[in-house]
């Protein structure tokens, strides 16, 4: 497709439909890879004070962007306080967690009793063990999604990396048009990963181009830092979001909390690259707020431009 000036396009991207199926399909399918096409960048991201309290009331001109450190023309901007959510919840069900599993299921049900909106939004839960497992497809029903995970239960080993990867490629990559859905997931894990046929950064490069921020609570209450925390750490920093660890498993309720605060709490612009570069590589962007260093901004750290 070739870029057309002064018309600008969100992220788009041709997805072939590939037979529907609750496992993880095991062959990459070359007739279902993914093609993006970029004209436009789009950005969600939050800002709050240094005590966490988000900040509503800038505007597009408190704001610089750069890509590769250029600095970029913001086209468009909004505060996105009540936009559609695509949330994929993703828990472990491995042995690992099973003495905290049942505080897992009451906390993830509450949560999609407070954030689902009938009507409005979509939610949809993976579990994972030696594989990942769509329990229950994306539906605005909270009632089907508490009795899917009020049906879990633990067992296996774990593949977080793949639960991530799917729910990305084959779930929220799809939703469109991409601005009009805030898309995130939601993981609850050790995040001590033993059995994903996907890697690490295969995974987050997924949530990149699904435009998907990833949020971590993790389920760790040994009070001691772990190769598994840094993980969890690591892909929501990537994306804009947020790990939590809380102190002990009754504390799970007050995370999902702070994530259904923050989803109804975003900004969100759009640029157009320049230079404009279809060479398949990552960009790096950056958003800060002109002359308030007492405000951080979270944002994914950048994109995957299409190659042609």
């Amino acid at each position: 497709m070739k870029f057309v000036a002064f018309i600008p396009l969100t992220v788009g991207l041709l997805v072939a439909q590939a037979p529907p199926a609750k496992q993880l399909p095991l062959e990459e399918d070359p007739a279902s890879r993914i093609t993006l096409e970029v004209t436009r960048v789009n950005m969600l991201f939050t800002v709050s004070d240094k005590k966490g309290r988000f900040v509503t009331n800038l505007d597009k001109g408190d704001f610089d962007i750069t890509e590769a450190k250029k600095p970029q023309s913001i086209l468009g901007f909004t505060a996105e306080t009540d936009l559609p959510l695509r949330i994929g919840i993703l828990i472990d069900t491995s042995n690992s967690i099973r003495d905290r599993f049942r505080f897992q299921q009451e906390a993830a049900t509450e949560f999609v009793n407070t954030v689902i909106r009938p009507g409005q939004d979509k939610g949809m839960l993976v579990s994972f063990d030696n594989s990942a497992e769509l329990v229950q497809d994306l539906t605005d029903s909270t009632e089907a999604l508490g009795k899917a995970i009020r049906g879990l239960r633990p067992g296996g080993g774990t593949a977080l990396y793949d639960a991530i990867y799917f729910a990305c490629r084959e779930k929220l990559m799809g939703e469109e048009p991409r601005e009009k859905f805030r898309r995130a997931i939601v993981v609850l894990s050790d995040g001590e990963d033993n059995d994903s046929r996907y890697t690490r950064d295969q995974a987050l490069e997924m949530a990149h181009k699904a435009d998907v921020v990833i949020y971590t609570i993790s389920t760790n209450i040994t009070h001691a830092s772990t190769d598994g925390d840094k993980v969890l750490k690591y892909f929501s920093e990537e994306t804009g979001g947020i790990a939590f660890f809380p102190f002990k498993a009754q504390d799970l309720a007050q995370s999902f909390e702070n994530i259904a605060s923050e989803l109804r709490h975003q900004y969100n612009l759009f640029y157009r690259p320049e230079p404009l570069k279809a060479d398949g590589l990552y960009h790096n962007v950056d958003i800060r707020i002109k002359g308030r260093k007492d405000l951080i901004v979270r944002a994914r750290r950048g994109y995957y431009a299409p190659k042609f």
